[in-house]
C-alpha cells in the first residue's frame, strides 16, 4: 500500500510512480468524506490545475470523485496559479479548494493542495485527518467516481473563468494607472507555468512595457532543474536584463505563488532581500503599519525594519500554513518566507507572486527609484546582511543517519563567530554572534537536506554552509 503523506504544502509525488490516478483518487475520496463530516458539502468545492503534464486529467479525477460524492464542483476552465485559485474559493464561498500542483519541484513531480474556505493553506490538523483516512479508502476499495461529461450534464461540475475577479482585486492594492502609464521596461519569467500573462493582463494597455519569457505551456520546463524562481533557474532572464535596457525583471514558480526578483542590472535580488524590500514599501513607502510574520529560515533585516517603524516581528516554523494561521490571528501586514512566498494583508491568507510583482513595480513607480538603489537605502537601514543556500539530494536510507549526525553536533563557533544559541523549532539552526544564523532542515516536499545562512558578509555565508555539510557529513 503507498505510503501517502502530506508535506509542508500538500501531498506531492512522482508522476506514474506514487502520483497516480488510483492513488489521486483514494487521497480525493478521504477529502470528500472529510467535507462531508465538516457538513461543508453543499458549499462546493473549486478545482484547478497547473502546466505539469497530466494536471488536467488529474483534475478531472478529482472533480469526478467530488460530484459522484454529492459535491458541486466549480472546476477552472484552464490552468491557473494557486493564488487565483485561493482568491476564487473565497470568492465562490466554497467549502475547499484542491489545486493539482507540484510547485516548484522538477518536472517528474505533481501534487494536490488543500486550500480552506479562506484561501489559506489547509492545516495540519485538516491534511492529517485526511491521509489518516486514505489507507481504509484503498483497502476498501470505496472511491466513488462518475464520468465528467454526465456529471457536467446534471450539473454537478461547473467550469468557470475565475480571472476577472481575481484581477480586480489584486488591482486594489497598487496605483494600477501609475503604474501603466510608468515607462517601464519589466521582463517577466513565468518559467513555462501558470503564471505566464497574468502580470500583463493586470496592467493592460499603457507606456509600461511587459517582455514575458517562457511563457508558453511545457511540462518538461527544459533548462531549468525546477521551475522555482532562483538564481541559478533564472539565467537566460538575467542575462537580458543585463543586456536589454529593462527597469525590474520578475518571475513566478510553476504555480505563480512564489516571487522572484532581478534587478535593473542583472543581478538577482534573493529571496532574503525581496522580502525586506516588500516590508521596507509597506512600511516607509505607503506608511502602512502592522505586525510582520516571517517563517524562521527568512531574513533578520525585517526584524531591524520592525523595530525602527515600531512594529511587531513574529517567527513561525517553515511552511506558510504556519504563517498563514500567524497572519490571520494578527491581521498581519505581510508574511513571508525564504522560499519567496509573501502574503499581504487585505488579501487571501496564501502566497501570490503575481501580486508581489505588483507590488514591486508600485514601490518603483512610486519611489522613482531602481531596484538596486531601493537596496542601497535598505542596508543603509539595517547593515550588511548576505545570504545563500544550498541543497543536497539525500538518499531515502540516510536521511535518519544525517538527521542523527546533525543532532549530536555542537560547535562552539561558525564561519569564524561564537554560536549563542542551538534549537529545532524546525531543523537545526544555529544563532551566531552578531545575528548571523546557519539552518539545517529537511525539506518538507522533496528528498533535500537544506542548508541555509545570513551572515554580515558572502565570505563567512559560503564558510557557514561548508560548516552545516561538515556537520551532516553531506557534500554537493
Amino acid at each position: 500500500m503507498p505510503d501517502i503523506k502530506f508535506g509542508t504544502d500538500g501531498w506531492r509525488g512522482v508522476i506514474a510512480d506514487d502520483f497516480t490516478f488510483e492513488n489521486l483518487g483514494a487521497v480525493a475520496q478521504a477529502t470528500a468524506e472529510y467535507i462531508h463530516e465538516q457538513g461543508e458539502a453543499s458549499k462546493g468545492v473549486v478545482v484547478g490545475y497547473d502546466t505539469r503534464f497530466q494536471s488536467a486529467g488529474f483534475a478531472r479525477r478529482v472533480a469526478e470523485v467530488m460530484a459522484a460524492n454529492d459535491i458541486p464542483v466549480h472546476l477552472t476552465s484552464s490552468y491557473v496559479p494557486t493564488p487565483v485559485l485561493s482568491h476564487a474559493v473565497l470568492d465562490l464561498g466554497a467549502a475547499a479548494g484542491l489545486m493539482i500542483t507540484a510547485s516548484h519541484n522538477p518536472a517528474r513531480w505533481n501534487g494536490f493542495k488543500i486550500k480552506l474556505a479562506t484561501g489559506a493553506p489547509a492545516t495540519e490538523a485538516v491534511t492529517g485527518a485526511i491521509e489518516r483516512a486514505v489507507p481504509s479508502v484503498l483497502a476498501e476499495g470505496r472511491v466513488r467516481h462518475v464520468e465528467i461529461g454526465d456529471a457536467e450534464k446534471r450539473g454537478a461540475i461547473e467550469r468557470f473563468d475565475p480571472a476577472p475577479p481575481y484581477l480586480n482585486a489584486i488591482r486594489s492594492f497598487v496605483d494600477i494607472d501609475a503604474i501603466r502609464n510608468a515607462g517601464l521596461g519589466v521582463l517577466v519569467d513565468s518559467m513555462y507555468g501558470t503564471g505566464a500573462g497574468w502580470t500583463a493582463a493586470a496592467i493592460g494597455e499603457g507606456s509600461t512595457r511587459i517582455r514575458e519569457l517562457h511563457g508558453e505551456r511545457n511540462p518538461s520546463f527544459p533548462g531549468l532543474r525546477a521551475p522555482e524562481p532562483i538564481a541559478s533557474n533564472l539565467g537566460e532572464f538575467l542575462t537580458l536584463l543585463a543586456q536589454e535596457e529593462f527597469a525590474v525583471g520578475l518571475a513566478t514558480d510553476g504555480d505563480a505563488d512564489r516571487f522572484g526578483l532581478g534587478d535593473e542590472h542583472g543581478r538577482f535580488v534573493t529571496q532574503l532581500e525581496t522580502f525586506a524590500l516588500l516590508v521596507y514599501y509597506l512600511l516607509e513607502v505607503r506608511g502602512e503599519r502592522g505586525a510582520i510574520v516571517r517563517s524562521m529560515n527568512t531574513t533578520r533585516m525585517v526584524d531591524k525594519l520592525g523595530e525602527r517603524y515600531d512594529c511587531p516581528v513574529v517567527e513561525t516554523p517553515v511552511g506558510f500554513k504556519h504563517l498563514s494561521a500567524r497572519m490571520t490571528e494578527l491581521d498581519a501586514l505581510i508574511a513571508g518566507e525564504e522560499s519567496s512566498g509573501f502574503g499581504f494583508r487585505g488579501h487571501i491568507p496564501e502566497r501570490d507572486g503575481i501580486l508581489s510583482g505588483l507590488m514591486m513595480l508600485d514601490c518603483l513607480t512610486q519611489t522613482k527609484l531602481t531596484p538596486s538603489q531601493l537596496l542601497d537605502e535598505i542596508h543603509e537601514l539595517v547593515g550588511p546582511h548576505e545570504y545563500d543556500r544550498v541543497d543536497i539530494t539525500l538518499r531515502p536510507d540516510e536521511r535518519e543517519e544525517i538527521r542523527a549526525r546533525i543532532a549530536d553536533a555542537d560547535p562552539s563557533e561558525i564561519a569564524g563567530l561564537r554560536v549563542l544559541s542551538r534549537d529545532t523549532l524546525d531543523g537545526f539552526r544555529f544563532t551566531l554572534d552578531g545575528g548571523g544564523w546557519l539552518l539545517l532542515r529537511f525539506s518538507g516536499t522533496e528528498p533535500l537536506l537544506r542548508i541555509y545562512a545570513e551572515m554580515p558578509s558572502v565570505g563567512q555565508v559560503q564558510d557557514a554552509l561548508q560548516a552545516g555539510q561538515e556537520l551532516a557529513s553531506v557534500t554537493l
